[in-house]
C-alpha cells in the first residue's frame, strides 16, 4: 500500500494542538504522528506531498475568492512557515520522500500520485477536497480525528454514509455546495442538504445541469449559478495530471543526510521525535546513537 500525507494538513493541526512552550512544536508533533502513521500502517511505498504554491494562480485566475481571506496582511508572517521550513529539512534529510510542484498545491501533487500508483493508496489528511479522489478498492482517505492515534477511513461506503451521495460523486456535490474555509461560495440557494438530493438523484454534475423536470426554483438557481460552476471545475476538483518527474516512494533503511539531520535535532531540539522516526522505519542507528 502506498501511504500519501498531507504535509500541511498534518503540520497545522500539530502547530494548532501543541503548546508553543515546545520547541518547534508544530515539527515535533508532525514528526510524532508520521512515526505513528509508519507503524500502525506499514506502507510498502510512502511519500510526503507539500505545497509550492498554497494558492495557485491558475485556482486565483478562474476564481478571485479562492483564499483570499487567508492571505496576510502586510508585514504579517505566517507563524507556521519557519516551522514548515526547518521540517522540509528534517525529512529530506531522513531519506525520506517529499515532492511538491511549482504552481500546485499538495492536494495536486497526491492526485497526481495517486493516478500514476499501481496498487493500493491510502491518504491521510484534514482536507476533505481529497475525498473526490476516492475509489473503491484503490484510493481511500485516512482522515485524522484526534492526531493520527484516530483515524476515520473514508472509503465510498463512508462517503454515502455522511452524506448520502454516490461514493464516487463528492467532487460534483461539493461543487455546488461550496466550502467558505477556502472562498468558495457555491452555487447561490444551494445548501449542503439541496445539493446532496440533486446528487443522489441523477448520480453527476452534468446529469443534474441536463435534467428536466427540476422545482423551478432550483433550476433558476442552477442556471445563473453556470458561470461559477464553470469556473468551480477548475479550483475544486484536485489536478490529476501534474508534471512531475519520476518520484521514488521506496523507504528509506538509513539516513541521507546524517550530519544535517544531527545539526538539526541539536538545534531544534527534535531528537525525540526524530528518534521515534527513525525506529519506525527500522533504521539499525537513531540519530541519537544506536537504537
Amino acid at each position: 500500500m502506498l501511504l500519501l500525507v498531507d504535509y500541511s494538513s498534518l503540520l497545522y493541526r500539530a502547530f494548532h494542538s501543541l503548546p508553543d512552550t515546545v520547541p518547534m512544536h508544530g515539527v515535533y508533533g508532525f514528526l510524532n504522528m508520521l512515526a505513528r502513521l509508519l507503524t500502525d500502517q506499514r506502507p510498502s511505498g510512502f511519500a510526503i506531498a507539500v505545497d509550492d504554491d498554497w494558492r495557485p494562480a491558475f485556482r486565483v485566475e478562474a476564481l478571485p475568492s479562492y483564499k483570499r481571506h487567508r492571505v496576510a496582511e502586510d508585514g504579517e508572517e505566517d507563524p507556521v512557515a519557519p516551522q514548515e521550513a526547518v521540517g522540509r529539512e528534517v525529512l529530506i534529510a531522513l531519506g525520506l520522500s517529499v515532492v511538491g510542484a511549482e504552481g500546485f498545491e499538495a492536494e495536486d501533487v497526491i492526485a497526481t500520485l495517486a493516478a500514476r500508483a499501481g496498487g493500493p493508496v491510502a491518504i491521510v489528511s484534514g482536507d476533505r477536497d481529497l475525498f473526490a479522489l476516492v475509489r473503491d478498492p484503490d484510493v481511500r482517505v485516512l482522515y485524522p480525528k484526534m492526531g493520527v492515534s484516530q483515524l476515520t477511513v473514508v472509503d465510498e461506503a463512508e462517503i454515502t454514509r455522511r452524506y448520502g451521495i454516490p461514493g464516487r460523486a463528492y467532487g460534483d456535490f461539493a461543487l455546488l455546495r461550496g466550502d467558505p474555509s477556502d472562498g468558495l461560495p457555491g452555487v447561490a440557494g444551494i445548501g449542503e442538504k439541496t445539493a446532496a438530493k440533486l446528487v443522489a438523484e441523477h448520480g453527476s454534475l452534468n446529469a443534474i445541469l441536463r435534467a428536466r423536470g427540476l422545482a423551478p426554483a432550483v433550476a433558476r438557481r442552477l442556471e445563473a449559478g453556470r458561470e461559477y460552476l464553470a469556473a468551480a471545475r477548475q479550483v475544486v476538483l484536485p489536478v490529476r495530471d501534474v508534471p512531475l518527474p519520476p518520484i521514488s516512494t521506496v523507504l528509506p533503511r538509513s539516513r541521507a543526510n546524517a550530519a544535517a539531520l544531527a545539526a538539526l535535532v541539536e538545534r531544534y531540539a527534535l531528537a525525540s521525535p526524530v528518534r521515534r522516526v527513525e525506529e519506525a522505519l527500522g533504521f539499525k542507528e537513531t540519530a541519537c546513537g544506536r537504537g
